[in-house]
């Protein structure tokens, strides 16, 4: 893309109309809309997706997820106070550029029950906007047949076919790898965008908003008329960059769930006993800032079959019509190497090639709520997050309901070719090699189903919150109480919308950016009045001349 350079190409300081901090799956849609109008500044803190060949395509899937040392890796790990481990986006497409790619848009309740008021034909113009650039029809295999054909033995109907929609039964899912294997990405929505009015600054850090200084009024009125002007920015070299709006432009968060309550706390708003306790001048007394987090539990069983299968990601999920857990599958094609195979081999430490399929469920909502908190004053450096797994007895007794309906897929005749032939391990049945933990043997034991959730959960990189709409931010995303600021991103959900999230936060990065292009429109056209920030602005020209 001709308007996308490194960060150390920028002038020192600029002006735009929209700053959109946060090149992931939501900024790289709204980035690309806002610019058909107006001029857009994107700023990613990571590098572009072709600099990581791995992310290509499915086989890359795993190493891009455990090869984090290198400090400009796509994938940044961490490791929450739960103890589970955990990574997020630091490349151009944010974490749709290293996700398993599954595509499907919301649960309907997810807008039903919002406290935004969507504009359902906007969203619908908006999904379809994406999917011309990133969803596919994928081609079913092997392994994501069989849990297909067990989904509907296990009473997960209808069968719905291959569906974009939320839709409870069993389907087949689009995905954002296309027929020929490669990854498109919320970054190919910048090809959408007008070349003349976006420029994409890759490696570039935001330390901090800059705000207005309306000195001489009220701590009260002043509060009220704090607008964002800017940000600061650290190129690769270390550099800082002012970045500042034009009149009537704005700052808009896109940094994801980690990244947009971290950059707001550093920017000094958010509780103002903890801000003052790190030093962070206050700039708004924010109470939820980095509240109200969560995190999808994920938990399942992976096998060794006996025969080898192909990388497959999500393809097919399970939708219960009573509210519990979705099913979903995958298979990977793992390095594995054996203590025991220098009796056989010349060069005993180089790996063999296991394929490793697994089985999981992931529960909705969810119901626990966790919080995030700065662990340095550098914004490069992961919050402090802890998710509180199954603190919510609600979570845990669907996610023994979940593990009940894998064990039923298991049970069913469409995983027979998965068990491992009687002669290879004696005894009077065949059954399943499993890779860590295999299932309770008397599913009907709510204790030790619950026990197997707790010491067997991971993530499914679906965590969502800290900025929540009604919280921290308005119906219009905008930060409550000050102006020219808003937060567009998964950050300000207080439920995941689905079984995956990417397919709504690239709508929402659509539907967003129309939105403010028509608000925009109005206010020209003096039918909305400006907001109160622009209101006092407006006042203190004309009292200044």
């Amino acid at each position: 893309m001709r308007f996308t350079f490194d960060a150390s190409m920028f002038p020192f300081e600029a002006y735009y109309d929209y700053i959109v901090v946060g090149g992931g799956t939501a900024g790289c849609p709204l980035a690309a809309t806002l610019s058909e109008s107006r001029q857009v500044l994107l700023l990613e803190r990571g590098g572009a997706p072709p600099e990581f060949p791995s992310l290509a395509s499915q086989e890359g899937f795993l190493r891009a997820l455990v090869d984090t040392d290198a400090p400009d890796s796509p994938a940044q790990s961490f490791v929450s106070e739960d103890g589970v481990p955990n990574s997020r986006g630091r490349v151009l497409g944010g974490s749709s550029a290293i996700n398993a790619g599954f595509y499907s848009r919301a649960h309907p309740a997810f807008f039903d029950s919002s406290t935004v008021s969507w504009d359902m034909v906007l969203v619908n113009d908006s999904y379809d906007w994406v999917e011309r650039g990133v969803a596919f029809r994928p081609h079913i295999r092997s392994w994501q047949s069989a849990v297909r054909d067990g989904l509907l033995d296990a009473n997960i109907t209808p069968y719905n076919g291959f569906s974009v929609h939320h839709l409870p039964g069993t389907k087949i899912g689009a995905s954002t790898f296309d027929s020929f294997g490669r990854r498109h990405s919320a970054a190919d929505l910048l090809n959408f965008a007008s070349p003349d009015n976006i420029r994409v600054a890759l490696r570039a850090s935001v330390d901090r908003i800059l705000f207005n200084s309306p000195y001489g009024l009220s701590s009260q009125r002043r509060s009220q008329a704090t607008s964002a002007i800017g940000v600061v920015y650290r190129d690769r070299y270390g550099r800082h960059h002012y970045a500042k709006t034009r009149p009537g432009g704005e700052v808009i968060l896109s940094a994801g769930a980690l990244g947009s309550p971290q950059l707001l706390l550093l920017s000094g708003i958010g509780p103002r006993p903890y801000l003052s306790s790190w030093g962070i001048p206050v700039v708004a007394h924010h109470p939820n800032v980095g509240q109200f987090l969560y995190d999808n539990p994920r938990n399942g069983i992976s096998i060794v079959p006996p025969v080898p299968l192909d990388h497959s990601l999500i393809q097919v999920v399970g939708i219960p019509s009573d509210g519990s857990s979705f099913i979903e599958a995958a298979s990977n094609v793992v390095p594995f190497r054996s203590p025991t195979r220098s009796v056989f081999l010349h060069n005993p430490s180089s790996p063999i090639y296991l394929t490793v399929a697994t089985l999981f469920e992931k529960i909705p909502g969810p119901s626990s709520v966790g919080s995030l908190r700065l662990d340095t004053l550098d914004v490069r450096d992961t919050p402090v997050v802890r998710f509180n797994y199954f603190s919510s007895p609600d979570d845990l007794a669907r996610c023994v309901v979940g593990l009940r309906r894998i064990g039923q897929v298991l049970d069913g005749r469409a995983m027979d070719e998965f068990r491992i032939p009687e002669w290879w391990i004696g005894g009077a049945g065949r059954e399943f090699r499993y890779v860590g933990a295999s299932l309770p043997r008397n599913r009907s034991d709510d204790a030790a189903m619950a026990d197997f959730c707790r010491r067997t959960v991971s993530t499914i990189w679906h965590y969502h919150g800290g900025c929540v709409v009604g919280k921290v931010v308005n119906g219009d995303h905008r930060v409550m109480g000050i102006g020219s600021l808003r937060v567009v991103d998964g950050s300000t959900f207080s439920a995941s919308p689905g079984t995956n999230p990417q397919a709504t936060l690239m709508m929402m990065g659509r539907y967003m950016g129309r939105k403010i292009i028509e608000e925009r429109r109005r206010i020209k056209r003096g039918r909305r009045s400006p907001s109160t920030s622009h209101a006092w602005e407006e006042t203190m020209r004309k009292k200044n001349g």
